[in-house]
């Protein structure tokens, strides 16, 4: 033991390192993975068989977190699916499933593999992690036994959790979070019982973790944002996009602005399924990202950002995003309104009759109001002003507010909502504002071909 007059030295000394150590900047890496899927079937595989599938998996993902580190990446994050894929029931996810212990248990799984069972998994991901002095992040299954003494333990006597790991730059598991909202296509996991806010420090910043469907729901995604106070999200998805609305590049993009975060978002790419867009964003703007629907490769994307954004200088401040909608004097109403259905939520539509004016669209507590100017008026195009304030309730369960200047499918009104790929219309400006009741906004520009229009607006 050291002498008590030694240890305020040596306390001193440690502080002073992890200040050297601390960074204001850091470089972030995300990898979007075509994964390879195992055969559709109902029957479990065998242990060894199922390893196999997932070591092809962590063979390229491994090769993707060496060039990573060799580029100076500090942190990657892999999708979600990355590395058993999809197609399961209950009964055959389960040879893909390890015990992932709480990380207060202070493991490496890369020096002592077997302290908690079989765990090749994540072993090999903590010797990633340690072998390339990189953060790994990476999601994977986790089994939890229960018995009759739980009164919700399932009949197999079991819980199976879609989980995120994160092991650091010695390979030691750091993070643990169990996917909280599933999509509707995951009844081989289990809920959670309670949501997690799940949280690490590093020396460039704080970060917290969730998983793809929960972005859209205020437990966890804002709760770490706004209670939890991170300063980057890490966000495994496989993303479906879903026209107008639910594109990847751009929701991910404008939540990061939204929330004033720093956001990681690596997804799976499979062009059958329409997954594809990753990218690594922060409050202003896209730093880098990538949408193919052209190859079946991945593609790994790496960018710097600020470690703390919210005590960047080129942060945006804060936004009151309904004070200027609250303002604005409610523009006349006309005749054109009509009833719209995007994602099975009926919007107020009202028509843009001419090339340029000021129009207001109500529904419930929310009125949208957008002033637009055309370059000309088509005559083949029709665009909309519309208003959804209500309950989703398609996948989940959810509750939105939305106010979008939209292009119709065709001059027929009846088909306005439905998803449209091209444009010809030229806006020399709109300015689109709502009294939305919450302070959780998300500003998205798509442009033709389904592409991000980073910069080009302003709050």
């Amino acid at each position: 033991m050291l002498p008590c007059q030694a240890l305020l030295p040596a306390v001193v000394f440690a502080l002073a390192a992890l200040q050297a150590l601390a960074s204001d900047t850091f470089i972030a890496a995300v990898y979007e993975h075509a994964v390879i899927l195992p055969d559709p079937t109902g029957q479990p595989v065998s242990p060894s068989h199922a390893l196999a599938l997932m070591n092809k998996n962590m063979d390229v993902l491994e090769g993707a977190i060496k060039e990573a580190a060799q580029q100076g990446a500090h942190i990657i994050v892999t999708p979600e699916d990355g590395i058993y894929g999809w197609r399961f029931t209950r009964e055959s996810i389960y040879p893909y499933l390890e015990d992932i212990p709480d990380p207060a248990v202070n493991w490496i799984p890369c020096i002592d593999p077997s302290r908690f069972g079989p765990a090749p998994v994540q072993e090999r991901l903590s010797c990633m992690a340690r072998n390339n002095s990189i953060y790994v992040v990476a999601n994977i299954g986790d089994k939890k036994p229960c018995d009759s003494s739980d009164p919700a333990c399932p009949e197999d006597g079991r819980y199976q959790y879609n989980t995120d790991v994160v092991f650091d730059t010695q390979g030691k598991l750091v993070a643990r979070y169990h996917k909280y909202n599933l999509f509707v296509v995951e009844g081989q996991f289990n809920y959670p019982k309670e949501p997690q806010a799940v949280t690490f420090e590093t020396p460039f910043g704080k970060f917290g973790i969730f998983t793809c469907f929960d972005i859209l729901f205020y437990e966890p995604a804002v709760v770490l944002v706004s209670k939890m106070q991170v300063d980057t999200v890490l966000f495994p998805t496989a993303w479906m996009n879903l026209l107008p609305f639910l594109t990847a590049i751009e929701f991910h993009s404008a939540w990061a602005m939204g929330m004033r975060v720093n956001v990681l978002a690596a997804n799976t790419h499979n062009t059958s399924m329409e997954m594809t867009g990753s990218g690594i964003y922060a409050p202003t703007g896209a730093r880098t990202y990538s949408y193919n629907m052209k190859t079946e490769d991945g593609h790994l994307l790496i960018a710097e950002l600020d470690a703390h954004p919210r005590l960047s200088p080129a942060s945006p401040p804060a936004v009151s995003w309904n004070s200027y909608a609250l303002s604005v004097e409610r523009f006349s109403q006309n005749d054109h309104e009509f009833t719209g259905i995007i994602f099975e939520d009926p919007f107020t539509f009202t028509e843009l009759t001419k090339p340029e004016g000021t129009l207001t669209v109500c529904q419930k507590d929310l009125c949208c109001h957008l002033r637009y100017k055309m370059a000309e008026k088509r005559d083949d195009e029709v665009y909309v002003l519309g208003a959804f304030d209500g309950l989703h309730v398609i996948e989940g369960q959810y509750y939105l507010q939305i106010c979008t200047l939209l292009k119709c499918p065709s001059t027929n009104l009846r088909t306005c909502g439905q998803p449209v790929e091209t444009a010809q219309t030229k806006f020399e400006m709109f300015s689109l504002s709502g009294t939305f009741g919450t302070s959780y906004v998300f500003p998205e520009v798509l442009y033709s071909g389904v592409q991000l229009a980073p910069g080009e607006f302003k709050v």
